[in-house]
């Protein structure tokens, strides 16, 4: 499966395998997402933003997860963390957008 990482209008396509978090993916593929809490819901340092086209066919947010976005500079509708993103074949493509405030 693949997922897109969008920075600064640079479009990357990256390999991913179900079941990885999309942070791990990232990490792998030198995206500067840092994840300082590794994953622990301790802070909104892997933030994305993505794409409206893809947000619909994620799970929801847990209440955990919305109340660190509530902390993420840049943050929008479709904002989430990328350590709490699982990816499934169902997500194959998604697409996704760093946040200024990352790069």
């Amino acid at each position: 499966m693949r997922v897109r990482f969008t920075d600064g209008g640079a479009v990357r396509e990256v390999e991913a395998v179900p079941g990885e978090r999309l942070l791990d993916v990232a990490r792998r593929d030198g995206q500067p997402l840092e994840g300082t809490c590794n994953g622990e819901l301790a802070c909104a340092t892997c933030h994305v933003i993505v794409a409206a086209e893809d947000f619909d066919r994620l799970p929801p947010a847990s209440e955990e997860e919305e109340d660190m976005l509530d902390l993420a500079p840049d943050a929008r509708r479709t904002s989430r963390l990328a350590c709490q993103i699982v990816l499934t074949p169902a997500l194959d493509k998604l697409s996704v957008r760093l946040p200024t405030s990352s790069a």
